[in-house]
């Protein structure tokens, strides 16, 4: 799955769940074959599409999209 897949679905399943979502859900919801995203494309998804990632109570951050977005916004 080339990164520009990826990019695309997380962003359209952020933007229908507002309160966000951890990425195991993302990673579920999406059937992503990846245990984890690299940084380097988490990092691309902060620049381009607003990605936040906040950290939960546990060990968990939940990916929200920045209001403002991002270069792909």
């Amino acid at each position: 799955m080339r990164y520009e897949e990826v990019r695309q679905l997380i962003k359209a399943e952020l933007k229908k769940q507002s309160q966000g979502l951890t990425w195991a859900d993302l990673k579920v919801r999406l059937n992503l074959p990846y245990k984890t995203l690299c940084p380097e494309w988490t990092s691309q998804l902060e620049d381009e599409i607003g990605l936040v990632r906040n950290k939960t109570g546990g060990r968990a951050y939940v990916w929200t999209i920045n209001q403002k977005g991002g270069r792909d916004a």
